[in-house]
């Protein structure tokens, strides 16, 4: 089980890695680097010399490779719980881990196809974070046995203090990649204003700011909770640290708005968003865990069996 938690660990890191790269393409302008898809250049898979300066060109195919580190770690995961014969719960989130990044490919092709417009750019990233916070759920599920019992952990208004949490959350998100639409990062120099969200920047930011704090709100409600009702030690721990990355997150949104949005800031602000998605998924997928059971080497009774059989083998 040790082995399928690490890959599963990559994959949940590298889900939000790419979110980072993403927003490094975007504050260097680097957005048309590659000016199709999935050709780099027309006719040409790779960057050509001379079509579009060259660091762009870099900037922005280095970023498409890194989808291929993705494919490889869902692979491994995904081939990794089906070898274990882990439960059919776990398979699932493995298998959507893959679709979604062909999925988030092609949607990184649209928005490149269209000219980086707002819209599509908003479209790229929101999955990204889907894939997220399913992620933290996939390495959390992974470290349970699958003959144990669904328990829960904590009184059940906790559990949808949770779920209003994360609908918070939700429209943070949302407000927040409106607000990058109507901001001065399109992605790519040569596209300046066109293609973005006409709205007032700073009453956008607001709402953005504004939606923040509802969430924080409901979490610090949640966290408050989890201690009222002296739920799991790691559940409390999960939860403070939670409370900690978004109100840096809220500091770096703050900097931001009164720096005019320096470049250095926006991976920043991506970094940490990934980091508060996967916290939140973390914690509520603690909260209804599988408790007990006995498969504790690969994580499936049949697993475990075929495990002793193979090692049995090599010892005779």
């Amino acid at each position: 089980m040790k082995v399928q938690r690490t890959l599963a660990l990559l994959l949940l890191i590298f889900q939000g890695g790419i979110t980072v790269t993403g927003s490094i393409v975007r504050v260097t302008g680097s957005g048309l680097g590659c000016d199709t898809w999935p050709l780099c250049q027309e006719g040409s898979l790779v960057p050509v010399a001379g079509a579009t300066p060259w660091v762009h060109q870099a900037i922005e195919f280095g970023n498409r490779m890194l989808t291929f580190v993705l494919v490889a770690a869902a692979l491994a995961v995904f081939l990794a719980v089906l070898g274990s014969k882990r439960r059919k719960e776990i398979v699932v989130h493995s298998f959507v881990q893959g679709i979604g990044i062909i999925v988030q490919a092609i949607l990184g092709g649209i928005s490149v196809r269209v000219d980086l417009h707002w819209w599509a750019v908003a479209i790229h990233f929101l999955p990204s974070m889907l894939l997220v916070w399913l992620a933290a759920i996939l390495y959390t599920r992974i470290g349970e046995p699958d003959d144990g019992a669904k328990t829960r952990m904590y009184p059940g208004w906790i559990r949808i203090m949770g779920v209003i949490s994360a609908v918070a959350l939700t429209v943070v998100l949302v407000t927040g990649t409106m607000t990058t639409g109507a901001g001065p990062h399109s992605g790519d120099d040569g596209v300046g204003m066109d293609g973005r969200l006409q709205v007032d920047i700073d009453l956008m930011a607001h709402i953005h700011g504004y939606s923040m704090y509802v969430y924080l709100f409901f979490t610090l409600i949640l966290v408050l909770g989890l201690h009222r009702a002296k739920a799991p030690e790691d559940s409390r721990r999960l939860g403070l640290m939670l409370v900690l990355f978004i109100l840096i997150q809220a500091g770096i949104g703050i900097a931001q708005y009164n720096l005019g949005v320096p470049r250095w800031t926006v991976p920043l602000h991506i970094a940490m968003s990934s980091v508060v998605v996967a916290f939140t998924s973390l914690l509520w997928a603690r909260g209804l865990p599988m408790i007990g059971g006995t498969a504790d080497a690969t994580g499936s009774v049949e697993g475990d069996r075929k495990r002793a059989v193979l090692e049995a083998r090599r010892t005779a």
